[in-house]
């Protein structure tokens, strides 16, 4: 039984990588593991908007739009020691339009997510791999990883229960936690967080929705406790996964069974308690151990980690899903051009390994600093030393909180400037919260901007689109990184022509094309272009200065009275003053 590529594990990481090797390269021949039978519940519903745009380029997005699952706008959140209620939106409830459904994936549906009941998007997930030509069998289990004896880093098959051996030229672990290959492999994982939760959650039927809006949107629920934390996810009109995020630490002292806590934690949440009302739950407690992690190698000779095999960073912000189908995704596309061989293999494996264990790392780190923001760290500028440390700077505690404040490590995508799962201008926002003060902007400071590529090395980064791997320009100095990529290679382009902000902020423009006749997207990209000129300030990418004959950038993060957090043209105001201005004002501003 030989194939070309063996992925051991159905779920979102197999049929992500399943389903687009064969769109690309319909020759290859791909099986896929599974040891259950699906439909089978799983955890981890709530998605962020970038899985829209994978399923989309998988062909199955229109397959889960059809399934009816709630349309998540962004989240509610209550959290550290405040009483407060705010929300996160990826697109803002006040311009969401009522439209029937199933929809397209167009116009604000490019800018949200799902809320989904995984034993059915799984379903979706793994028959759609099958329509696309792979070989996707269930009650599967693998009992053996045959490892090389000539070559301990080479799979030389999978021995399944039925004792037959399956041959594959490549091998993707898919198995989530379990990490059947990386264990097999005897590949380390590293543990970057203080932090050791236990996660217990139960389904239930027919709660209130928090927040209706439009025609199936809705925003997940995010409540602190004193102890611990509650999601509450709407995953179809008559049922909700609630459940409760507490330290291990807690657990064991507090006495209490798991389900005993759990119920605990509903009866002291009010907005929960009101919720569930005249609701009726499963009365099964599923627990799990939540402990956030990454592996120390993402490939070997002919393998290769995704999803939870690969790591596991807390759920607080919702990325699991996200990291599973995103890595999945570049798994896919880095076989695909190992199968072509225009590009170096060793640059294409040592690219996707750093990818991943940057991503993930980031995460971690970003989900710490939002527990730090709880009060589980009684210092916080302190513990922002130790993030920085994490991310291989060494800094006094003064250092590391301005380092953080003003957006540190702001590089989770290579496109535009954010971290954790926030744009820029979002997670300053957050931060602000935490601490009690107001967001800093570097840009705020200066007027005249200057490329700066002292002392950096240039090497290349992945750009994939259309089944293709590009090699792009990247510059590398010390720690930090500069990808011409995305909105970072407009700014860079911007600023070997320009050095006045007003001129930079209108070349950037006009590379992209955005003109009067669509305000909307001029207020856009003139938020991303201000993310990423602070980025590259922040990272020394760029020199500063100020000149009083020139116009000044003032960059404002407007709130409401709910401390309402967008990430999109309503969360940044961009005001230049000062001489010319009024003449050369950019249209729409």
């Amino acid at each position: 039984m030989s194939w070309d590529v063996v992925i051991v594990g159905g779920g979102p990481a197999g049929s992500t990588a399943g389903s687009l090797l064969r769109k690309y390269n319909p020759r290859l021949n791909v099986l896929i593991l599974e040891k259950e039978q699906f439909p089978r519940e799983h955890v981890g519903e709530s998605q962020l908007p970038l899985i829209s745009f994978i399923l989309e380029e998988m062909g199955c997005w229109d397959k889960v739009e059809a399934a009816g699952f709630p349309i998540k706008i962004g989240a509610t959140y209550r959290w550290g020691q405040s009483n407060r209620l705010w929300d996160f939106e990826f697109y803002p409830a006040a311009h969401f339009r009522d439209e029937p459904r199933p929809a397209k994936f167009e116009g604000q549906r490019r800018m949200t997510a799902f809320q989904v009941d995984r034993a059915l998007y799984d379903q979706i997930l793994l028959d759609h791999a099958r329509s696309m030509g792979c070989d996707a069998r269930e009650r599967t289990p693998v009992r053996e990883v045959l490892r090389d004896p000539l070559n301990p880093d080479r799979i030389a098959g999978l021995r399944l229960e039925s004792g037959e051996v399956v041959e594959g030229r490549y091998y993707i672990d898919g198995s989530g936690g379990a990490g059947l290959l990386r264990r097999a492999m005897d590949i380390e994982v590293d543990c970057p967080t203080t932090l050791r939760n236990i996660a217990m959650w139960d389904y239930w039927t027919n709660t209130d929705w928090a927040v209706s809006i439009g025609v199936g949107g809705t925003r997940v629920q995010v409540l602190s406790l004193g102890y611990g934390w509650i999601w509450f996810i709407p995953l179809s009109p008559t049922r909700t996964s609630i459940g409760f995020v507490t330290h291990a630490d807690y657990y064991k002292s507090c006495g209490l069974s798991p389900g005993q806590l759990y119920e605990k934690a509903i009866n002291d949440e009010p907005r929960v308690r009101e919720l569930i009302r005249n609701a009726s739950r499963d009365g099964e407690v599923r627990t799990t151990k939540d402990w956030s992690f990454v592996a120390r190698r993402m490939t070997g000779e002919n393998w290769f980690l995704t999803g939870e095999a690969a790591g596991f960073a807390d759920p607080i912000l919702a990325g699991g899903l996200t990291l599973t189908q995103s890595g999945a995704r570049e798994c896919a596309y880095t076989i695909l051009e190992l199968e072509k061989g225009r590009l170096d293999r060793r640059w294409l494996l040592d690219t996707f390994d750093e990818t991943q264990r940057t991503r993930i790392r980031q995460h971690i780190r970003f989900a710490d600093f939002w527990y730090a923001g709880n009060g589980q760290f009684p210092d916080l500028q302190e513990y922002t030393t130790q993030i920085a440390r994490d991310a291989g700077l060494r800094l006094n505690p003064q250092q590391a909180f301005r380092w953080l404040s003003t957006g540190g490590f702001a590089g989770d995508q290579a496109e535009f400037a954010s971290f954790g799962t926030f744009d820029l201008g979002s997670a300053k926002q957050v931060i602000s919260m935490f601490v009690g003060r107001k967001p800093q902007w570097l840009v705020n400071s200066y007027n005249v901007f200057r490329l700066n590529l002292e002392g950096a090395t240039r090497d290349l980064v992945t750009w994939m689109n259309e089944g293709e791997i590009r090699q792009l320009p990247r510059f590398r100095r010390g720690d930090t990184t500069l990808a011409l990529i995305g909105m970072f290679a407009v700014v860079v382009e911007a600023l070997r022509r320009h050095s006045g902000a007003q001129d930079i902020i209108r070349d950037c423009l006009a590379q992209l094309g955005a003109g009067p006749d669509d305000p909307d997207n001029m207020s856009q990209l003139t938020q991303r272009a201000v993310h990423v000129l602070e980025a590259m300030l922040t990272d020394g990418w760029i020199w500063g200065t100020f000149d009083r004959k020139l116009p000044t950038m003032t960059i404002e993060m407007r709130r409401d009275e709910g401390g309402l957090i967008r990430p999109n043209q309503d969360a940044l105001t961009v005001r230049l003053e000062g001489p010319g201005v009024a003449a050369a004002k950019l249209p729409g501003m």
